[in-house]
C-alpha cells in the first residue's frame, strides 16, 4: 500500500476557511473585478464574514443538515460563498453546469431536492424559470443580479414570486441580512456554532453532477473527509502554499476546479483571482499571475497553437537561436522531470534560454507558475514537450469526481510524458485482470446520490471504485491510460479497438484537426469524423491561396488531401484491423454549446454519432461512393 501523507489536517473545509479568516484576517482570500472594472481583493477576515452572513440566511430559510443547496453560476466569489455556507450549516453545494439546458438544469435540481437555488443572472432565471414550473422542492431562488436587501427587488422579480408554488425571488443582499432580522442575529450564531461542531468527516460535503457523456447524470457524493484530504495530500505534492494565487476560471461544478478555488485555498491560505470569462482568459492571466495554473487540454492546446505560430513566423538571428535554446531547455527539462541535475554544458545555455522565454511566460501571464497541470481529459505528449521546450513544465494528473479529482499524479521530478504519473501518496491503484484501473483510498466517494445500485457496481468485492478506464504501468510505476472500457469499439468481425489510441495519434499527425471521433462499433471498418482547428486551417488557407470560410475550406479537395495525408501516416504504423478507411471533415468544430461536448470538454460520442448520422451513413456506402 502506498504511505499516507502524515499529518494532515482533517478539519471540515468550511472550519478550516473560517479559521482561516480568524488567524489570518488581512491575508488576501480572493480578487474580483468589480463593475467599474476594477480588480477589487477581499481578505480573509471578509470572506468569513460573507460566509456566516450567508449561512445564517439559509438558516433563517429553514435549510437543514444533509438537504442540498444548488448553485447554477459562472465562476464568481458568490459561489465560493454559497459553497462555504451550505457546508457550515450541514447542507452541501450541489453545482449546475452554468452552460446546461433548462430541462439539464431543472433535472439536476429536482434531483438534488434543493430547497435554496443560487442563479447568477436575469437572462438565466428568464430561460429557467418555465422549466422549473411545478418544481415542488425548489421554494427560494437568490438572484445575484437583484440588488438591494429587500425580496423581489429588480426587474420583474416580484411577478409571480412565491406564488402558486413559484419560488420566491432573494437578493443575495436580503439573503445575508435575514440573519439580522426578527429571529436574532445571536440566536442564529448559536444554531451556526451548533451546526459546525456537530460536522462529523463522513457527512456528505458535496456533490459532484458528473457531465454525463450518456444518460443523466449521477451525483457523486463527496464527505467532509474526502475533500480535506485531498485538498492536503495535493497541496503537499506540489508545494503551494499561502498567499500563491490561482486563475478560477473552469466550470466550478467539476471537482477540479473546485479544489482549486474552494477546498485547496481554504487549506493553504492562498488567493483566488476570479477570471471574467473564457474569452478574458489571456488577459485575466496577465493580471493574476498565477503561481498554480489549472487548464484542460483544450487551454494548453490552444496555447500551443498560437505559440507554434508565432515562433514559425520567427526570422534572422532569433530564427536560428530559439530552436537551439528550446532543444536546451528541453533536455535541462528532461533532466529535472527525472529528478536530476543537468550537466555544466546545459546548465550555462539553460541560463540563457530561461530569460529569453521568461519573456514569452510574462506574455502568458506563467511567468510566476511554479506549477502547471492539465487533467480532465488525456493531453498529447507532444504538446507537453513543446511547453516543456519553453521552460513551462505541465504536469498531467488522472482521476475522477468519484476519487475527489486526482489519482495519480506527475509530481515535481517526477514526471513522465504520455503517462499520468504515480499514485497520490495514500491511494491505492491496481489494476483488474482486463485492465481496468481500480482505486482505493481516502479520496473515494460515498456513493450516488438515491442510486445504490450504481453505487455499488462501482466497487469490486474489495473495495476498489471501478473507474473505468483502461490502464497499464510502466518498469517505474507511472501509469498510462489506454482507453475507455465504455468506449472501446467492437467491430462487426469481433476485434476490441479503443479509439482514444487513435484519435490522439492523428491530433499528433495533423496539427490541422481540432477534433477526431473514430466510428467503427458493429461496422465492418473503421471511420472518423475529424473538425478543423481554425488558426491552423487559415494559415493552410494563405499559403495554398484557397479562397472561402472556414465552412467552405472543410468541403474543399485541398483540405481534405491534407487530412488524408495524416490518416495515411497514422495507419502505417497501425494493425489493419485498426485502420482508418475514410474520413468525413465536418463544417465546424465540436463544442459545449452545440452539446457533442460535456462541460469540462469530455466528448460525447453518442451525441455527436446520432447528430451525424447521415455523415457515418455515407462512410459505409459502397467505397466507389465519395464519402
Amino acid at each position: 500500500m502506498t504511505p499516507t501523507p502524515p499529518h494532515l489536517d482533517l478539519r471540515p473545509v468550511p472550519q478550516q476557511a473560517l479559521d482561516r479568516a480568524a488567524e489570518h484576517p488581512r491575508d488576501v482570500a480572493y480578487v474580483f473585478c468589480d463593475p467599474t472594472g476594477a480588480w477589487a481583493p477581499v481578505s480573509w477576515g471578509a470572506l468569513g464574514a460573507q460566509v456566516r452572513a450567508a449561512a445564517r440566511g439559509l438558516l433563517a430559510l429553514g435549510v437543514a443538515p444533509g438537504e442540498r443547496v444548488c448553485v447554477l453560476s459562472d465562476n464568481r466569489p458568490e459561489w465560493l460563498i454559497a459553497a462555504h455556507a451550505a457546508m457550515c450549516v450541514g447542507a452541501a453545494p450541489a453545482g449546475v453546469y452554468a452552460t446546461s439546458a433548462p430541462g439539464e438544469a431543472r433535472y439536476v435540481i429536482e434531483h438534488a431536492e434543493a430547497r435554496v437555488l443560487v442563479l447568477d443572472t436575469a437572462e438565466r432565471w428568464a430561460r429557467l424559470r418555465p422549466a422549473l414550473a411545478g418544481l415542488a422542492s425548489l421554494e427560494v431562488v437568490v438572484g445575484l443580479w437583484l440588488e438591494g436587501a429587500g425580496e423581489g427587488a429588480g426587474e420583474g422579480a416580484g411577478e409571480g414570486a412565491g406564488e402558486g408554488g413559484a419560488p420566491r425571488l432573494l437578493s443575495w443582499a436580503a439573503l445575508s441580512a435575514l440573519g439580522e432580522g426578527a429571529r436574532g442575529r445571536a440566536l442564529l450564531d448559536d444554531a451556526l456554532a451548533a451546526r459546525l461542531a456537530a460536522l462529523k468527516g463522513s457527512d456528505p460535503a458535496t456533490y459532484i453532477y458528473t457531465s454525463g457523456t450518456t444518460g443523466p447524470p449521477k451525483a457523486a457524493c463527496l464527505s467532509h473527509n474526502n475533500l480535506s484530504w485531498t485538498a492536503q495530500a495535493a497541496i503537499r505534492l506540489v508545494g503551494f502554499g499561502r498567499g500563491d494565487r490561482t486563475l478560477s476560471y473552469l466550470p466550478l461544478s467539476h471537482i477540479a476546479e473546485q479544489m482549486f478555488t474552494i477546498h485547496g485555498p481554504a487549506a493553504a491560505g492562498s488567493t483566488v483571482y476570479f477570471a471574467r470569462s473564457m474569452s478574458h482568459l489571456l488577459d485575466d492571466l496577465k493580471v493574476s499571475r498565477p503561481h498554480m495554473f489549472f487548464g484542460v487540454p483544450r487551454v494548453w492546446e490552444k496555447m500551443h497553437e498560437g505559440l507554434s505560430a508565432r515562433l514559425g513566423a520567427l526570422t534572422g538571428l532569433k530564427g536560428r537561436l530559439v530552436p537551439e535554446l528550446r532543444r536546451v531547455t528541453r533536455i535541462a527539462n528532461d533532466h529535472h522531470n527525472h529528478g536530476r541535475r543537468p550537466p555544466l554544458s546545459v546548465r550555462l545555455r539553460y541560463a540563457l534560454a530561461k530569460e529569453l522565454f521568461g519573456k514569452v511566460k510574462a506574455a502568458l501571464g506563467l511567468d510566476r507558475a511554479r506549477v502547471c497541470v492539465s487533467g480532465s481529459a488525456p493531453i498529447r505528449a507532444e504538446v507537453l514537450e513543446f511547453f516543456s521546450s519553453l521552460d513551462l513544465r505541465i504536469l498531467e494528473v488522472y482521476g475522477q469526481s468519484e476519487g475527489s479529482g486526482p489519482t495519480t499524479f506527475n509530481a515535481p521530478g517526477a514526471v513522465r510524458y504520455g503517462t499520468v504519473g504515480r499514485p497520490v501518496p495514500g491511494v491505492e491503484v491496481r489494476l483488474a485482470e482486463d485492465g481496468e484501473v481500480l482505486v482505493r483510498g481516502p479520496n473515494v466517494f460515498l456513493g450516488y446520490l438515491k442510486d445504490p445500485a450504481a453505487t455499488a457496481a462501482s466497487f469490486d468485492e474489495e473495495g476498489f471504485l471501478r473507474s473505468g478506464d483502461l490502464g497499464a504501468f510502466d518498469d517505474e510505476g507511472f501509469l498510462r491510460i489506454t482507453g475507455r472500457k465504455k468506449e472501446l469499439i467492437i467491430t462487426a468481425g469481433g476485434k476490441n479497438i479503443a479509439p482514444r489510441n487513435i484519435e490522439e495519434a492523428l491530433l499528433a499527425a495533423a496539427p490541422l484537426l481540432a477534433d477526431v471521433v473514430v466510428i467503427g462499433d458493429r461496422r465492418p471498418y473503421l471511420t472518423a469524423l475529424v473538425t478543423l482547428s481554425p488558426e491552423p486551417l487559415a494559415a493552410l488557407a494563405a499559403a495554398r491561396g484557397l479562397p472561402g470560410d472556414a465552412a467552405a475550406l472543410a468541403a474543399s479537395a485541398e483540405v481534405y488531401e491534407e487530412v488524408m495525408g495524416a490518416v495515411g501516416r497514422v495507419n502505417a504504423a497501425l494493425a489493419p484491423v485498426e485502420q482508418l478507411k475514410r474520413v468525413c471533415v465536418l463544417p465546424r468544430p465540436l463544442s459545449v454549446e452545440g452539446g457533442e461536448l460535456t462541460p469540462t470538454l469530455k466528448l460525447r460520442r453518442a451525441v455527436v454519432a446520432a447528430r451525424y448520422e447521415r455523415e457515418v451513413e455515407a462512410l459505409y456506402a459502397p467505397l466507389s461512393a465519395p464519402p
